[in-house]
């Protein structure tokens, strides 16, 4: 079957896609775990945390939704939910809104099953629990099953901020009491404003690069995943199909214009990025917000097999001509 004609028939399909695994036992009557309505291949899933939570090892990101009409964005999602993912990842600043507004409608009808994390760049209490307030009117939902600083990446203007008196934080720990969101997490950009938020407070997860060209040649990202573990925080990984830094006149700069950086786009090295990702003990991937990379990750994730110590050093030979997307550690 071509993949427009699936898209349609899945957007014209009655009824919620019961997703399998998403709740904890014993957890909330509202995220009840019940049988896949489908016999199609689907996403492996793994814990999150501690939790009893079980996500798809591949996130749908809000950017996906975004520069498309509502009724894509519709196709969109009840394709990746037919495929098993449950895992959606979304932020305000996406598209200035776009990704929220869009993707609020698309998964309203499976919203019940589906693990819904939302992000906030505010630094302060009031600016925080404002954007929480809009962000959940927008996606149509009554909570966050996740809930994140979005972008660490300085110690004093940013982690000192959010902890300091009036800061995020605050505004954190009371929509968790009040039943808002229902994990806390960040991401982050830098080893040293990652190291220190899981220094500050018990977070379920951690959003950050893992990145084949990252860790072998900056050694970026392996701090943060022992220091995760250490302190039971689940990993989740961003960047698995980034490739390095755009070079200068690359003409496909403009096939990728949601990609600020150089994608895997070429299957077989795309391959080899995505399984190094989760070879690591991480709970799942991030893809970049262009449509056909996601879809891309899909089909890698479908067959996912660990990565072979063959496989890394080709990996390894790669890192060494690449220019990676962020410093070395």
């Amino acid at each position: 079957m071509k993949r427009r004609d699936f898209l349609k028939s899945a957007a014209l399909s009655t009824g919620c896609l019961a997703l399998d695994g998403l709740a904890p036992k014993g957890g909330p009557a509202d995220m009840p775990s019940a049988a896949g309505a489908s016999n199609a291949a689907r996403v492996p899933r793994r814990a999150y945390g501690k939790t009893g939570i079980q996500l798809s090892v591949i996130a749908l990101g809000g950017l996906v939704v975004t520069k498309v009409g509502q009724e894509h964005a519709n196709r969109v999602v009840a394709e990746a939910v037919e495929r098993g993912v449950n895992y959606f990842d979304v932020a305000p600043s996406y598209g200035d809104g776009e990704a929220e507004t869009r993707l609020g409608p698309a998964l309203e009808p499976y919203r019940k099953n589906a693990f819904l994390a939302c992000k906030t760049l505010e630094r302060r209490r009031e600016g925080a629990a404002a954007e929480l307030k809009q962000s959940l009117e927008r996606l149509r939902t009554n909570h966050f099953d996740l809930y994140q600083l979005h972008a660490l990446a300085d110690v004093k203007k940013d982690v000192d901020v959010i902890f300091g008196k009036g800061g995020a934080m605050e505004a954190f720990l009371e929509a968790k009491a009040s039943g808002q969101v229902r994990h806390l997490g960040f991401s982050a950009h830098s080893v040293e404003a990652a190291l220190a938020a899981l220094d500050r407070y018990d977070f379920d997860s951690v959003l950050f690069p893992v990145n084949f060209a990252c860790f072998y040649k900056g050694n970026f990202g392996p701090q943060i995943i022992e220091k995760a573990r250490s302190k039971g925080a689940a990993c989740l990984a961003l960047k698995a199909l980034a490739r390095q830094q755009w070079p200068k006149g690359d003409p496909d700069r403009k096939t990728y214009g949601k990609c600020w950086y150089q994608p895997l786009a070429d299957p077989r090295e795309a391959d080899l990025g995505l399984r190094f990702t989760l070879s690591q003990p991480v709970t799942a991937a991030v893809p970049p917000g262009e449509e056909s990379l996601f879809l891309l990750a899909l089909d890698i994730a479908m067959k996912f097999k660990p990565i072979t110590p063959d496989e890394e050093k080709n990996l390894r030979s790669l890192a060494d001509a690449l220019n990676p997307i962020f410093p070395a550690a």
